[in-house]
């Protein structure tokens, strides 16, 4: 039920996109062909002639438009005819044209605003991590560190820490032979090496049965993560140089030794990559009873854990009054339009993997079980961010979509005349092909990240 409960809310959002740009299409009389809810590929589910608009619905539902006498080939209209969209002003065509993103943020406004005004809260999406037990093994380090149960994690390795993706970013990223080191702390280890085992070149292979005295090591640098890294919009990227199999299997021969007797297959520099893949300190200060406690450090194991059970409890604003629910929407619409407007940004220019972008599958399953777990108004709040991301997406200037429209038309006011018939149509073939390639290729993502339970 949950599940579908997201779907509807998804539909009545397509339908939202394209009334806006029917309705403005009304306003100034235009002549509308057809409103479609889906896409016309595959079988027409339903169709029919409501007035002098044909309504249809198509199997292939992700999507919807509305269709003027200029897209249907076998119009009869004369080309001079004001019933045809190309012959209305440019003013009126662009207002059709924006009306479906402007439908689209009117509509997240008034799912958020409701939602504060009957819910009496809304999320800030930040939260208190709060230590709830400590469950690692007697001699790990998060024993020794200070940590209690009850303790509010506030910072770690000086970023503060608000979600709970930063615990485990920061216990995941410093967990201990992850397989890399620092190239200068390579370096300053080899030279250790040097010192103590004189007699070898760095690259020079050391007979089997020699013994090669181990300099005493620290550890690595402790993992640092900015803002982006530690809510995971931007995934985090380090210039460590990665250990070979050879070394690999040297580092975790000799953890812990003073002396190693050689096998007449390694080198002091093979050494000096093995003995400087070991641990990040994960520093982190807490809050315990109105106290600030810098603890000591923390290391992860081989998994990347810590120990630590923990809950995470959301921070809520209360909206109990109507300046409170202008305030707290007009905030919460701000937000997550900046950190929608971001997020694209982080994915134009490379910083979101391919691998990671998802689409309407699991935008449902996500929605479905937001409602199931927290309710209906979690799901609503979620349809709003869907409702203002179309917006977004919908005006970027690709052909094909809004913006592309836009796009075209602020090009034939600048040129005094639209583009050629011929040039627009190839230019729209093309980003519509785009659209479905990129859609087919989300949609194999959502796919395989619900069979390998990535999500």
């Amino acid at each position: 039920m949950s599940i579908i409960l997201m779907i509807l809310l998804l539909s009545i959002l397509i339908l939202v996109h394209e009334a806006g740009h029917f309705l403005a299409a009304k306003m100034f009389k235009m002549k509308v062909a057809k409103f479609g809810f889906g896409l016309p590929i595959g079988p027409t589910l339903w169709e029919k002639k409501i007035g002098d608009v044909t309504v249809l619905v198509h199997a292939f539902l992700l999507g919807g438009y509305v269709a003027f006498p200029d897209d249907e080939k076998d119009e009869t209209l004369p080309k001079d005819s004001p019933d045809r969209f190309l012959n209305r002003p440019i003013y009126q065509r662009l207002i059709v044209v924006s009306a479906g993103v402007i439908a689209n943020v009117i509509c997240a406004f008034v799912l958020v605003f409701l939602t504060a005004a009957l819910w009496g809260q809304l999320p800030s999406g930040k939260y208190d991590v709060i230590v709830k037990n400590l469950v690692a093994e007697k001699n790990a380090s998060v024993w020794a560190s200070g940590l209690q149960k009850g303790d509010k994690i506030i910072e770690i390795n000086g970023s503060n820490i608000d979600t709970p993706y930063g615990l485990l970013a920061f216990a995941k990223l410093s967990a201990k032979f992850d397989g890399k080191a620092d190239g200068t702390y390579i370096g300053e280890n080899l030279e250790k090496l040097r010192k103590l085992n004189p007699a070898f070149k760095e690259d020079e292979i050391i007979p089997e049965d020699v013994m090669i005295k181990l300099p005493s090591v620290g550890t690595e640098t402790q993992i640092t993560l900015n803002k982006d890294q530690i809510i995971g919009i931007e995934k985090y990227k380090d210039n460590q140089l990665s250990l070979n199999d050879t070394q690999k299997k040297l580092r975790d021969n000799i953890e812990g030794k003073k002396y190693f007797l050689s096998d007449g297959t390694i080198t002091l520099n093979d050494i000096s990559y093995a003995i400087s893949d070991n641990a990040h300190p994960i520093n982190i200060t807490v809050e315990r009873n109105g106290e600030i406690v810098k603890l000591k450090p923390i290391y992860s194991d081989k998994d990347g854990l810590i120990g630590v059970e923990y809950s995470a409890n959301e921070i809520i604003i209360p909206t109990k009054n109507a300046k409170s629910i202008i305030k707290g929407s007009s905030k919460y619409l701000y937000d997550n339009t900046y950190m929608l407007l971001y997020g694209l940004k982080q994915i134009f220019t490379g910083k979101v993997p391919l691998d990671e972008l998802h689409g309407v599958i699991l935008i449902t399953k996500i929605g479905g079980d937001k409602i199931q777990d927290e309710g209906i108004f979690s799901g609503i709040l979620l349809a709003a961010l869907i409702s203002l991301d179309l917006a977004i997406v919908n005006f970027l200037p690709i052909p094909a979509l809004d913006g592309g429209h836009v796009l075209f038309l602020i090009i034939e006011k600048l040129r005094g005349r639209p583009l050629e018939e011929e040039v627009i149509e190839k230019i729209g073939t093309a980003g519509f092909l785009f659209l479905i390639a990129l859609m087919i290729f989300v949609i194999f993502n959502d796919i395989y990240a619900l069979i390998t339970h990535k999500i």
